[in-house]
């Protein structure tokens, strides 16, 4: 349907007429196509009309109420109200559609009050000449309706939705000849009315009764702002503090600033006035921002400011590669490609290296660290929006940071008060806390918007007002008065043309900014809604997709968007790329759409993106995912959501984690009645729960979910993998004995499943925690089984290691070491060889021979440890996750500690930096002990006795209660051989019942691993109380059983202490 009302003051003009009656303006016709709409709608009913009809004949009736109705139109129109329908014996009116009107609720408070004095001179000649009483109630509603036509008939254009049954609820309550209001149209004039006390109401339909006020009289007159750049005021004390900093960073002292603020406060305001400060100086300036649909999709924000800082945002391909490498010359080839990836100018013909997601932010933010500390060129890096940051760039600017005080840079990110991540607490942080201006401020801004023009002087009182120290108000309420023309002129130059009625703007001002769009010409309008469905920037290409329109159209109407200042163009070559002003601008085009139109717009981009090239469709398979949420498509988005963590799997976990979870959301939406509905809520929480001990944090509240859904045969896929994550989580964490109670049920499913190459994969943390428990001979057995089912292949079953086929070998290794079973050592170089598929394995390779072997007795700390562990300690920086990075650093650690030299100092940082990892949940926990047993012998060493005993006790104590024993020997014998130096009363007792403890502790028996030191300890105790005897028997066998083992390190302080 079409309808002329007048674009510019919403008057309805007469039939036929070109120009507007009220303000002049030419009269468009303007498309009624169904959209949401913000409006105030008005009943208004005649009391008691039957009594009316009783008391006339009809032809009288039909003039009565013709003359009331005629009335009551005319004063609808005068105010920009549009009548939506008569029925018998009242009337509905709109106020803001079609034609959307900032003041809807105003205007249509004073039309009620101009009715009801219409209709009491009426009523005085109607009552003189009948005898009857007339007399209306009128009710007011506000909220969001749609409007559009309904049928074919271009007359049916109305408003459905329940703020139009509550209007006629608001009708049935008012008094005679009165006007009720609802709470909703109450809280938007209550500043501009006269009201009556708040009510409590019943009305039909309603379970409990309703607050309402009666409209009494218009009282105060307020306006709101609108959209006008203007200079910057109120904000001289940051911008000279910002300009200090920036001096100082032009000097050589680096900083971190946040620039904090509601939205329309002015944040990026202040940035833009900061960047001009900036390059009046010659410093580099370069920035990003972050979109709130782009959360959950990885490096998003750090992408752009990587090709804004290397200036490649208008290169084609090849020559943003060869200007990437021009920059950056002494890079590494691998990191290079890295961060070719980054940057979106991968040559499709280049493999990217195969590194873990937190190698890849490492090394890319390494290469970014460096290039900043090296150069010299002062620079200021603007990040705006960061409450929107998604976690891959919030992660890698924050490491980032870490080096600005070496630079001569300045990092300037803007964020909304409730945004408490990394970015919000970086170290030497400084924070501005932007303020509402005050009226003085406010008013020096709408003056220089307005002018100062004697017939101003009221309208501008009103804006600073209402405007409540937001300048983005101020602007938007000075241009939507300057487009409808209540003001003419030029900025600062206005003289008031049209008297108006004050204004209240709803919160988010949807109806100011709405006002403004339907102004636009249709293909603006268009354009623009199809821009919203896009994002805060859009390029050209998929609009295309989305818009019917030619190529002249679409650039007419992008023009057009770009003078109105609803959007800005921000990039030219070598494609056009646009972006909204002010993201409330997009919220609201967005949102005045039916969510059907915008489902279809959502279905089409994520077709568009699915057609394009079989290169880049796994990387637009979070954006594919959430435009078919969006539209509704919840199966599909489901797969979509499941296909971008796998992709992401291997290059950020934590960016994988976040597409499973959307995915288990959507799964948990589908119908009861969708097919494989269970396996598909199951299959999302078992890769969360399998690789939660990557991530960090708790698996048991969503294993139990799991389990509870994993109840048929199809489901044991599923509860596997979960139940995997589960067991890794309870041993890493300390909780042996728990991994110990459910690996029984865990091998039972892996033999129900029965398909062997999932048994390869899955097996391993069944494994893990029978050799934690030093279950040496059921570990053994179940590496077999691997190594059996694997037939050579290191790769096979990869599911939640690089290479099952290694660590099964490597297991089966240290725990015929711990039995004393020859060919360990062959068994653990094969389980090297198998690794090297893997770095990630490979690291944890070197992490079985040296964290195992050295503290057991069983290998030498000496060069060959060192130059082994050093390598797997680079492999991890440059290639492995973090998990991988701090089992390297805990071996390493080991290593330097137990070699006598300089590099126990290092030793000893190292395995701080891991203590610090597992306690804050980065790392496992049972690696604390192990830790806390080498800062015991640490502190022996030193003479600290009491010291030593005390932290081996508890790690004693640790290992007894969790269930992970291999420590225990030489944690027991830190603290017997401390006892006895210090030799205190009661030091050889406890001596001997630690002794016995050891001896007794609930393994598998004649583990070779507590024999050598219960040997040693067992003379070392025999020499403190003078038995020579005692003493020598125990060191001989002690000296005989180190060198039948071949245990080099009990064999070397065998020898020693002989």
């Amino acid at each position: 349907m079409t309808g002329s009302t007048c674009q510019r003051c919403g008057t309805e003009p007469r039939a036929g007429a070109r120009f507007c009656d009220a303000c002049g303006s030419p009269v468009e016709v303007v498309t009624t196509q169904a959209e949401h709409k913000q409006v105030t709608v008005l009943f208004a009913d005649v009391v008691r009309s039957m009594d009316l009809a009783a008391a006339v004949d009809s032809e009288r009736l039909r003039e009565v109420m013709g003359d009331l109705f005629n009335r009551c139109g005319a004063v609808i129109q005068r105010y920009g109200g549009t009548v939506d329908k008569f029925t018998g014996d009242g009337i509905m009116a709109l106020f803001g559609a079609p034609i959307a009107l900032e003041d809807h609720a105003i205007r249509a408070c004073v039309a009620a009050l101009e009715i009801q004095t219409e209709v009491a001179g009426l009523a005085h000649d109607v009552q003189r000449r009948d005898g009857v009483a007339l007399a209306l109630r009128v009710g007011l509603n506000s909220g969001d309706v749609v409007v559009g036509q309904i049928g074919s008939s271009p007359s049916n254009y109305t408003a459905i939705g329940a703020q139009v049954g509550m209007a006629q609820r608001m009708e049935a309550v008012a008094p005679q000849g009165g006007v009720m209001l609802s709470e909703a149209t109450a809280r938007l004039v209550e500043h501009v009315t006269v009201l009556g006390p708040w009510q409590l109401v019943t009305i039909k339909g309603a379970a409990e009764p309703v607050a309402a006020r009666s409209l009494q009289a218009m009282a105060s007159k307020r306006t709101l702002a609108a959209r006008i750049e203007s200079t910057l005021v109120g904000r001289d004390g940051e911008i000279e503090s910002l300009t200090a900093i920036l001096n100082d960073t032009i000097n050589g002292q680096g900083c971190v600033v946040g620039v904090t603020a509601p939205p329309g406060i002015g944040k990026s305001r202040i940035c833009r006035e900061l960047i001009k400060v900036a390059q009046a100086r010659g410093v580099a300036v370069f920035s990003t921002f972050c979109e709130s649909h782009a959360r959950a999709i990885a490096f998003t924000a750090i992408a752009r400011l990587v090709r804004d800082r290397l200036r490649l945002n208008e290169l084609d391909y090849p020559t943003a590669r060869a200007a990437l490498r021009a920059q950056l010359a002494g890079a590494d080839s691998e990191d290079l490609l890295l961060l070719d990836d980054l940057v979106g100018i991968r040559d499709p013909t280049e493999a990217t290296p195969n590194v873990s997601a937190d190698a890849r932010r490492r090394r890319l933010t390494s290469l970014l660290q460096t290039a900043a500390v090296a150069s010299d060129t002062p620079t200021l890096y603007i990040i705006e929006d960061a409450h929107w940051i998604d976690e891959a760039s919030e992660s890698m600017l924050a490491d980032f940071m870490t080096i600005v005080t070496e630079t001569r840079s300045m990092i300037v990110v803007t964020y909304r008060p409730e945004y408490e991540g990394a970015l919000s607490r970086p170290a030497g942080f400084r924070v501005f806390a932007l303020e509402p201006l005050d009226d003085s401020q406010a008013s020096t801004i709408t003056v220089e918007l307005l002018g100062s023009h004697p017939s101003l002087s009221d309208l501008a009182g009103r804006i600073i007002e209402r405007c409540a120290g937001n300048p983005f108000y101020v602007q938007e309420i000075v241009r939507e008065y300057a487009e409808r023309r209540v003001i003419v002129g030029e900025r600062g130059a206005y003289q008031r043309q049209q008297e108006v009625d004050d204004v209240s703007v709803p919160p988010t001002l949807q109806a100011t900014i709405g006002a403004r769009i339907d102004r636009l010409s249709a293909p603006a309008k268009r354009t623009l809604n199809a821009a919203t469905v896009i994002g805060s920037r859009f390029g050209t290409d998929l609009l295309a997709v989305l818009l019917e329109d030619a190529d002249d159209v679409r650039q007419a109407a992008l023009a057009e968007l770009v003078h109105s200042e609803l959007i800005d163009q921000v990039m030219f070559t070598p494609r056009a790329e646009y972006a909204f002003r002010h993201p409330l601008v997009q919220t609201v085009a967005y949102e005045s759409q039916l969510k059907l139109a915008r489902a279809q717009l959502h279905r089409h981009l994520a077709a568009a993106l699915q057609r394009c090239n079989a290169a880049t469709l796994n990387e637009n398979a979070a954006s594919i995912a959430a435009h078919l949420e969006a539209a509704g498509d919840l199966r599909e988005a489901f797969g979509w959501h499941m296909c971008a963590g796998t992709w992401f799997a291997n290059r950020d976990i934590n960016a994988a984690r976040t597409s499973w979870l959307l995915a288990r959301q959507l799964a948990d939406q589908l119908p009861a009645d969708e097919p494989h509905r269970t396996l598909m809520r199951a299959a999302p929480r078992a890769l969360l729960c399998g690789s939660t001990w990557r991530a960090g944090g708790g698996v048991a509240d969503g294993f139990d979910e799991l389990r509870d859904l994993c109840t048929q045969p199809e489901t044991r896929v599923p509860l596997a993998m979960g139940m995997a994550g589960l067991l890794v989580e309870q041993t890493h964490h300390g909780r042996n004995r728990e991994s110990l109670c459910l690996t029984t049920e865990y091998l039972a499913l892996l033999d129900a499943i029965g398909e062997p190459e999932l048994v390869v994969g899955l097996l391993y943390p069944a494994i893990h925690a029978k050799h934690e428990a030093c279950e040496m001979t059921a570990a053994v057995e179940l590496a077999q089984r691997v190594i059996d089912l694997a037939g050579g292949d290191p790769t096979k079953g990869n599911i939640l290691t690089g290479s099952p086929l290694a660590f099964a070998a490597a297991m089966r290794a240290t725990a015929r070491c711990a039995m004393g079973q020859p060919d360990w050592k062959i068994d653990l170089d094969q389980a090297i060889e198998f690794s090297r598929v893997d770095p990630t394995t490979y690291v944890s390779m070197i992490m079985f021979k040296y964290m195992l072997g050295i503290p057991v007795g069983a290998l030498p700390a000496d060069a060959a440890a060192l130059t082994d562990t050093q390598n797997a300690l680079g492999i991890a920086q440059r290639c492995s996750e973090d998990f991988a990075l701090h089992m390297a650093q805990l071996t390493q650690g080991i290593v330097l500690v137990s070699i006598d030299g300089g590099e126990r100092s290092a030793g000893f940082d190292l395995l701080a930096e891991t203590r610090s990892a597992a306690s804050d949940g980065r790392f496992m926990m049972s690696a604390i002990p192990i830790i806390d047993l080498h800062v015991a012998a640490e502190r022996a060493r030193m003479e600290d006795f009491a010291g030593a005993i005390e932290l081996s006790r508890r790690v004693i104590a640790a290992q007894l209660e969790s269930g992970v024993l291999w420590h225990l020997g030489s944690a027991t014998s830190v603290l017997v051989e401390s006892l006895l130096k210090r030799c205190r009363d009661t030091d050889l007792a406890e001596a001997q019942r630690a002794i016995h403890t050891l001896a007794t502790a609930p393994t598998e028996p004649d583990l070779v691993i507590f024999q050598l030191p219960l040997l040693k300890m067992r003379a070392l105790l025999a020499q403190a109380r003078d038995d020579a005897r005692g003493y020598r028997s125990h060191a001989d066998r002690y000296l005989a059983l180190a060198q039948a083992l071949g245990f080099q390190g009990h064999l070397a302080t065998a020898l020693a202490d002989d």
